[in-house]
Order: structure tokens, then sequence, then C-alpha cells
């Protein structure tokens, strides 16, 4: 089905007057497409290839690509090397992907070095499959995401371009817990989650109180928002939480994980977000570099979104930009919800500016902090648990121990040393991997940031 164009300014012609008028973009953005045709959970499962295909029809139908300064890239594939810096894979990287998350990642991955190479200003990595439900450790599918393309991007960014602080935000409906658990412990990362609250969606996580590991407390911040939630409690949540924090925080660079799923037609979610509003906090976030997550209205809702966020990274006017029976006060939030975001904005900032006395609660006078966790695959039905071991440290961000073990019988010992870290937590990383390789384990992993290498032992 054709979707209907949308009311915006023709940036090829002149109206009536026999001049073309061209369009220019204020910040020459970049456009990566990636619908993977031969990737679907099933063939009416709403994460499927139309997705993307309606959004790439109606970009094409009002001549964005014709606009002076948006330019289409076509995705790389990421390497094994590329995932490996975030990841343990079980029982490899072979084993937890296919083809399509090689170029979903890549897609993202390009975008990321044309934005550092500065061929473009902002770029938008509309590919698929989806990622910021993926960990760390990776025994199978979560939410529909088998590994985290934006946290392979940045670490690529990281090693290749030297990058140091980032700051993700992500907008997706769906708490980003997989983004969050890689960066649990990275001071030099940011991670801004807004969704549903986790008391009312998948995956049940994303409180405020959720706000960082012993060597990174405050650095990790959710903004759960109440069901219903509309543009008027999106955009006070980023104009009064989210853009006083990034201030603060001085990023190197701004990653929008921009999930799309809290559109007021999406069949899995319960918020009144619109593309109207979708575009205005673009526009407010400023981010480098957009990524696209979730979102399941492939009709009613994705095309308009898209164009409206494309328009606003570009600089451009997304005024007219509007969804088939879009009503606003149809969808106007309740002066309770507008109270609670108020009173939740006051409680988040209260986190953020308590983070140094919260890493010192946390910290103790221990060495080493451990967390235990059951983690549900609900895409694959796996159960996995962990026992997660970090190295407090006042130099870095710390060494760090899984031990994993998954109902499909595989017990993983991974190690973590971050990019930064110091000469004690590398020698406390290597010897539990070496005392590791004469365990019970199936395997270890090795994962040193320091060199950008990664090792492996099978029993």
């Amino acid at each position: 089905m054709k979707q209907a164009p949308l009311p915006l300014p023709d940036c090829r012609a002149g109206a009536g007057a026999g001049v073309e008028i061209m369009l220019t973009a204020k910040y020459k953005t970049g456009l990566v497409f990636f619908p993977a045709f031969d990737w679907a959970i099933s063939p009416t499962h709403p994460e499927r290839e139309e997705r993307l295909l309606y959004t790439q029809d109606q970009v094409i139908e009002e001549g964005l690509f014709d606009i002076e300064g948006i330019t289409e890239f076509k995705p790389d594939l990421v390497t094994p090397q590329d995932i490996e810096r975030v990841h343990f894979c079980v029982p490899d990287v072979w084993g937890v992907t296919t083809e399509s998350h090689l170029i979903s990642a890549g897609g993202a991955k390009t975008i990321g070095m044309a934005v550092l190479e500065e061929k473009i200003e902002k770029g938008f990595a509309l590919v698929r499959p989806p990622g910021h439900h993926a960990m760390r450790m990776v025994h199978g599918a979560r939410g529909f995401c088998n590994i985290n393309i934006e946290a392979i991007m940045i670490e690529f960014l990281r090693a290749e371009y030297g990058i140091d602080r980032v700051a993700i935000v992500d907008t997706d409906c769906h708490h980003g817990d997989g983004t969050q658990d890689i960066y649990w412990h990275d001071p030099d990362t940011l991670f801004i989650s807004i969704h549903q609250d986790g008391r009312t969606l998948y995956p049940g996580s994303g409180f405020i109180n959720e706000t960082g590991g012993p060597n990174a407390s405050g650095t990790t911040v959710n903004i759960p928002l109440p069901p219903m939630t509309s543009e008027e409690g999106f955009i006070h949540a980023i104009k009064h939480m989210v853009l006083p924090i990034l201030d603060e925080f001085e990023p190197d660079i701004v990653i929008n994980s921009a999930g799309q799923d809290n559109h007021y037609t999406d069949p899995i979610t319960h918020m009144n977000f619109s593309a109207q509003g979708y575009a205005e906090l673009t526009n407010l976030l400023r981010a480098d570099i957009a990524v696209l997550e979730g979102g399941y209205s492939i009709e009613g809702a994705l095309p308009y979104v898209n164009v409206g966020i494309i328009l606003a990274m570009a600089g451009l006017d997304y005024s007219r930009v509007r969804e088939p029976r879009y009503d606003p006060d149809r969808i106007r939030q309740t002066p309770d919800i507008t109270a609670y975001i108020e009173k939740l904005g006051k409680k988040v900032l209260e986190f953020w500016g308590q983070r140094e006395k919260i890493k010192s609660q946390l910290r103790g006078t221990k060495e080493f902090v451990e967390r235990t966790r059951n983690i549900f695959y609900d895409t694959d039905n796996i159960i996995e648990k962990q026992k997660e071991t970090i190295r407090v440290c006042d130099d870095c961000a710390g060494a760090i121990r899984m031990d994993s073990s998954a109902d499909r019988g595989a017990h993983i010992l991974g190690l973590h040393v971050p990019i930064k870290a110091c000469r004690k937590c590398k020698e406390v990383a290597r010897q539990w991997y070496e005392s590791g390789r004469k365990d019970a384990f199936d395997m270890v992993f090795l994962q040193d940031r320091t060199e950008d290498k990664y090792e492996r032992s099978e029993r």
C-alpha cells in the first residue's frame, strides 16, 4: 500500500513561477537504509522488512534525496573483531548472528565513520534488526535483538578515531536494558533511557534508582514515563532532564537510539507520541548520529516519523509533517500524567546531583562488588544465570568478571579489560583468565580493550 504524500514544500520546483527552487540542508545529513529482506522472526511479526520499505518509499516520494546536503550511503559489514569488542558470543559470533545482523550493525558503523571523517554533520542509520536489548553476554536473542549495533559502532569509533566521552539517549518505548548493561560500569559513557515505565512493559527494568556500577554511578540515567504520555511529557523530559544532564556531562558525541514505538498507533506499546513530536525531540536533542531501534506501526507511523526525524536532523522545516488522522486533542495527556512527570523530573535530577554520594555507598570498603541476575531471552526462550564481579578502582572503569550459565548447558566465563584500564586491573583480569582456563568452564573469553584483542579458551 503506497503512503499518502506528506504536505511538505516541494524541493524541486517553484510554485507557478517557472523558477526551480532547491532546498539545502542546514546540516549535511547522511542516511543508510537496510530493510534486511532475508531476516524476520516470522512473516507476520511486526519486526519485519516493511518497517523500512514504507519509509524508503516515502523518502523518495517526498524528494528528500533531491535536497542538497542529504546523501544516501551504502552499509558496510561489521567484522567479528568489531562484535568481540563488545560481546561475549556463545558459542561464537557466527552462532548468534546472520549476515543481516552484520549489515545492520555495519550500517551504523558506516554512518559513524562518515560523521567522524566529516563527510556529513549528522547521520541516521535506518537499519534492522535492532540491537538495544543485546547485553554484553549473548546466548541468543532478547527483544528481537542479537547484537547491540549502537555499542558496536561506538566501540569501533573509540578504537579507530579515539573518541572518549559518549552520550547515548535511548528514546525507544522499551527500556534499553542491553545498552545499559554494556555501559553500566563505564564512567565515560552516559546512557539515558526515556521509556514506558517498566512496571507496564517489557523488559520490566529502567527505574530511576538504576544509576550505574560502583565505578560509574550516575552515568546511567533512567526516565520511566507513565503510559499514555504524549508530546508534552516527552518534550518536558528532554528540556528539563536530558539536556541539563548532557550539558554537564559534555560528551564528545551524542547518539540517539531512535526507537519509534512511542507512537500512538504502535501495536505493542501504550504511549501517545506523534511524528511531529519525534521531529521536535530530534531538533532539541541535536544528536550527531541516530540509529533506528523499535517502532512497529508500519504504515500509519514509521514513514511519517522517519521523514520528520530526517528533516529535523538536516535543520529543515518539519512543521507540516502529519500522519493520517492525526488529532492532537485525542492523544493529549491528562493533568495527572503531567504532574507525575514534573515530579519524576525532580527526582531524576536529584539522583544525578547525588551521584558521588551514591558511588561512595555502592563501593563501601570493598575491593570487589558483585551482582547476581537471572536474564530471560524472550525471543529464543533461554534462561541465563549470571554472576558479575567488578573490581572497585579509582584509576579506571575496573576489570569485570562474568560467570554465566544458560539452561541450554553452556557455562561461560567472560573477562573484560576496559579501554583505559590501569595496570592492576589488567593484572587481575589476566589472573582470572588463567585460573578460569583450569576450571570447569566450557569457554573462557578475555576482552582486552587496551590492546584491542580478544582471547578465548575452550575446554
